[in-house]
């Protein structure tokens, strides 16, 4: 193999490992246990700011989402209607719409009637502080502000019941 070869080799070789160092250390900056990422984003509509700190005493399930997400529309009916056994009571939901357009996210939370508080991030800071792999993606916050549950994917009324109030009930 002649110099020029070899340099073109390493150069891949070198590409190809910060590919796989970026690849693995997506995801991987929140466990359960931390302390859920925090900081005041503003509301999907109408004025104001809304943060994970504002629920503190209560069970929070922080839900990533974005419109353009098909698995996102499955659990949007399943969401609300957790939401509304659960409003009154010591759990809330929270939607996080990342990786969209404002005036989509809020065609999607008309379309599907949804009545829980709405925030949006820009960019891709809050995907990234949650580790965010892609969406949906839900946290279970403890009513202290640290992450009790992660789940990586889509829930339906059954995982609800079986992994969230599951932990909600197994800490009370």
């Amino acid at each position: 193999m002649g110099a020029r070869s070899f340099l073109a080799f390493l150069a891949v070789l070198a590409l190809v490992g910060l590919l796989g160092f970026g690849l693995l250390g997506k995801g991987s900056s929140v466990s359960v246990g931390d302390e859920a990422p925090d900081r005041p984003l503003p509301r999907l509509e109408g004025d104001g700011e809304v943060a994970i700190a504002d629920f503190r005493g209560r069970w929070v399930l922080v839900n990533l989402w974005a419109s353009w997400c098909d698995p996102c529309r499955d659990e949007a009916p399943d969401l609300e209607r957790f939401w509304r056994r659960h409003r009154g009571g010591d759990i809330a939901v929270l939607g996080l719409n990342v990786q969209d357009n404002s005036e989509d996210a809020i065609d999607f939370v008309r379309e599907y009637g949804l009545t829980y508080p709405q925030v949006r991030s820009v960019g891709e800071e809050r995907s990234d502080a949650f580790g965010s792999t892609g969406v949906p993606e839900n946290f279970l916050v403890d009513p202290e502000g640290r992450l009790a549950m992660i789940w990586r994917g889509p829930l339906d009324e059954r995982l609800l019941r079986e992994r969230v109030l599951a932990v909600v009930e197994d800490r009370t």
